[in-house]
């Protein structure tokens, strides 16, 4: 297992580095003067070249990468055009909504998701396998952001139940936390749960199918103990896969999610960034959501080799 999370580690370095290099050029050589939106319309040529030359714009394109290069070995990514704060910084201040925001929606997508697809295999091609399956293909269908307005509108301004929007950290009132969860966390989680329940239905489908789920059922054991004690553990290996990729787009979902409810969150400040180009919180935030997938891409080759001993690297 060492030896697994060490080879991985040392794989995710060149990707990083390819990472960090692509978004480096995408925002160097995108237009847009950056110097320009610190200094105004109205700023003289001076003025802006005297910015461009404190944020080192004026060197070489291929100094500027290496000093850049240089600063994220040291862990530092940037300072904030607009703020002046580390961008380090800004991120961390921004993490704990994201984190909690992404973390409620994983857990209503496994808890639901995963036991749905589970029935609809069960039941395959019962009213319930079709339910199942017409409501994950509407959740595939409908955009999140579609999905987070209709549930304001039900929820919040209609019927009152809910917050319109906002965030409560659940360390300061946990009642007030859920509140102003519930509505993202489920517009969040349903596009998931449809991927998810879908890919869970046709992998236990085909495990149904094999020989050894024959020999349970002739061993006599009940029907729902052959699907969640011997079927399900050995379709895991494909659901594993996609709840590893849903919560890599996850943070694309973040993005949209925490802008129609105004969460505070990393995806919120990764949108503020892009409209105002302060391009060191945008290279720091790429990096940041990079980290994040390869981080996500070595639990899932760990939970591969737990679920299923006979896979080796």
């Amino acid at each position: 297992m060492l030896r697994l999370i060490a080879l991985r580690i040392a794989m995710a370095v060149p990707v990083m580095l390819v990472v960090a290099t692509i978004v480096f050029l995408l925002l160097r050589l995108s237009p847009g003067d950056p110097a320009l939106i610190i200094a105004g319309e109205t700023a003289g040529p001076e003025a802006l070249a005297r910015i461009r030359a404190d944020m080192g714009l004026d060197r070489p394109l291929f100094v500027q990468y290496l000093a850049w290069l240089g600063e994220i070995a040291r862990g530092h990514l940037g300072i904030s055009v607009l703020s002046k704060i580390p961008v380090l910084s800004l991120i961390f201040d921004r993490l704990e909504p994201t984190l909690v925001l992404a973390i409620s929606a994983i857990i209503i997508t496994v808890l639901i998701a995963v036991p749905l697809g589970a029935i609809a295999a069960w039941r395959h091609n019962s009213w319930i396998d079709r339910a199942v399956m017409m409501l994950s293909v509407v959740g595939f269908s409908v955009p999140a952001f579609v999905i987070g307005y209709i549930l304001i509108l039900l929820l919040s301004v209609k019927a009152d139940i809910f917050p319109v929007q906002g965030y409560v950290s659940p360390f300061d009132d946990p009642v007030a936390a859920l509140r102003h969860l519930a509505l993202p966390s489920i517009t969040l989680a349903l596009v998931f749960m449809a991927l998810i329940s879908r890919v869970t239905r046709s992998s236990l489908l085909e495990v149904l199918g094999e020989d050894f789920v024959r020999t349970a059922r002739a061993k006599g054991n009940f029907e729902r103990r052959v699907l969640w004690r011997h079927a399900l553990p050995n379709a895991a290996v494909p659901i594993i896969t996609v709840i590893g990729l849903g919560i890599a787009l996850l943070i694309s979902g973040v993005v949209v999610t925490e802008s129609v409810f105004t969460v505070p969150g990393v995806g919120r400040l990764t949108i503020d960034a892009i409209l105002a180009r302060d391009y060191p919180v945008v290279q720091g935030l790429m990096l940041f959501f990079a980290l994040i997938y390869v981080g996500v891409n070595l639990l899932i080759d760990i939970a591969y080799v737990i679920v299923d001993p006979r896979i080796r690297y």
